[in-house]
């Protein structure tokens, strides 16, 4: 019997190198076996076949082919992320009629669904991201390594760290480095004037994949500063190779690594991250340090980001619609 076929609609594709990109990718490849399945930008889309299922990510950006498949009357998911369900989905009308017209939402971490309407939360179902994982690379004992990864836009506010790392003096031992490409010109200035003020601060610009994730292996922490996620991917990859995550405490963060996280800062508080730095940097050969701590609480949410876990969830969330 031939597999169903399901089309996975993502704004971005390969040449962005984003998040989005990243989990369509993912997912075309966990659910290979059970679906055909195509990526598109937009549905629909003369070189992508027609499909049996639509599953598509960013309840705005894919509105146009969300109302197009959705005049087919076959089955639609719609994947919501940190934009769509803290911003958009409050004012945004084509947010609003991509979820009104979704057999099933799909969040990216277990604090999603308490950001839609009430009437919605019945068909919205949990689906974490996963990586596998990977072995804890060789961490210096000289001097605290922390690392920050994400595009330089508003919704990461690398400027919390810019200010953190003005905040640090540079013989206190703490290394902060910082991949990102600057998608806001202005953001790319601050990081530049921040490094050439700050020799303990390092600005790479964007890296490939497989360098970043070696940097956070080797990093004794992620710094996570975003005022605003759907559910990170560089957390859960940070958290796959034993490394522990310093977090703004906003919703995509704390569904990703639970509400009793003792690594959370407050959005936007450079002093409050510095102050959790210089704890993880006194704590660095302490077996009941604050950073043990945190390493503690992240190897027990880690198995939540397991591809096995992330292949069952969605298969479960496709087999409601093709049975």
């Amino acid at each position: 019997m031939q597999k169903p076929s399901l089309c996975i609609v993502t704004p971005a594709l390969a040449d962005a190198n984003n998040g989005n990109w990243q989990t369509a990718q993912r997912w075309a490849r966990l659910l290979s076996g059970h679906y055909r399945v195509s990526l598109a930008r937009q549905w629909p889309d003369a070189q992508v076949p027609d499909a049996d299922l639509l599953l598509a990510l960013h309840a705005r950006r894919s509105a146009p082919s969300v109302a197009a498949w959705a005049g087919t009357g076959r089955p639609l998911v719609v994947v919501l992320t940190g934009t769509d369900l803290y911003r958009d989905i409050a004012h945004d009308a084509s947010a609003q009629r991509s979820l009104a017209l979704a057999h099933r939402l799909v969040v990216l971490q277990e604090q999603g669904p308490l950001a839609l309407p009430p009437a919605l939360r019945a068909k919205c179902r949990v689906v974490f991201q996963s990586s596998p994982s990977r072995q804890t690379l060789p961490k210096t004992t000289a001097h605290l390594r922390a690392v920050m990864v994400g595009h330089l836009r508003d919704e990461k506010w690398p400027q919390t760290l810019f200010e953190a790392a003005r905040l640090l003096r540079a013989d206190e031992g703490i290394r902060i480095d910082h991949i990102g490409h600057a998608l806001d010109p202005s953001l790319g200035e601050a990081a530049r004037q921040t490094a050439r003020d700050c020799p303990h601060y390092r600005w790479f610009g964007g890296l490939p994949h497989a360098a970043t994730r070696q940097r956070i292996q080797r990093a004794h922490v992620l710094v996570h500063t975003s005022r605003m996620e759907g559910g990170a991917h560089v957390i859960m990859e940070a958290v796959r190779c034993g490394t522990p995550v310093l977090a703004s405490h906003i919703p995509g963060n704390v569904g990703m690594l639970g509400a009793g996280y003792g690594g959370y800062f407050p959005p936007g508080d450079a002093h409050a991250l510095a102050a959790l730095l210089r704890q993880c940097r006194t704590g660095l050969a302490a077996p009941a340090g604050r950073l043990a701590a945190l390493q503690a609480q992240c190897e027990a949410r880690a198995p939540l980001f397991d591809p096995r876990a992330e292949q069952a969830a969605l298969l479960a969330v496709l087999a409601e619609l093709l049975p």
